[in-house]
């Protein structure tokens, strides 16, 4: 029988390498006067994982998706605590159209054209701030390249 101190390194590393331990980076985005510090999923194993078991997302913070692509891409609240609006992206980050998304939900809300990026904020923070389709926000070209 292992002893506490391998069962606790045991416990550790597989909370060390879980996708949600892993550290996303992190930029600051602009639209209009509202400054917006995301997270930002780069990778597959990021990109699935999103904002997943959280139980809350502070003010003017969200995440940004990057998709190695533009495409149609669609997003879903499995295993999401927090209600959401999402912001489809085009190449230069204008907006496409947001979709308003309800926690623990597998229903699918998609981009109305080729997104290359989704961005992900609390209920409600585009149409608080009067941020529509086809406004565009500063500092997208920041972000790291998808992998």
């Amino acid at each position: 029988m292992p002893g506490p101190v391998y069962v606790l390194l045991a416990i550790w590393l597989v909370l060390a390498t879980s996708p949600a331990a892993a550290q996303m980076p992190r930029i600051e985005l602009t639209v209009g006067m509202y400054r917006i510090e995301t997270e930002v999923a780069v990778s597959d194993a990021q990109r699935m994982q999103g904002l997943m078991h959280r139980r809350s997302l502070p003010a003017n913070q969200g995440m940004l998706f990057v998709f190695p692509q533009a495409a149609r891409h669609c997003m879903w609240m499995r295993n999401t605590h927090v209600p959401l609006s999402v912001a489809f992206l085009d190449d230069e980050g204008r907006i496409l159209n947001v979709e308003d998304m309800q926690p623990e939900s597998e229903n699918n809300h998609c981009a109305v054209g080729a997104a290359r990026f989704a961005l992900e904020m609390n209920l409600g923070w585009f149409v608080t701030k009067g941020i529509k389709p086809g406004v565009r926000l500063g500092g997208i070209e920041k972000s790291p390249p998808p992998r």
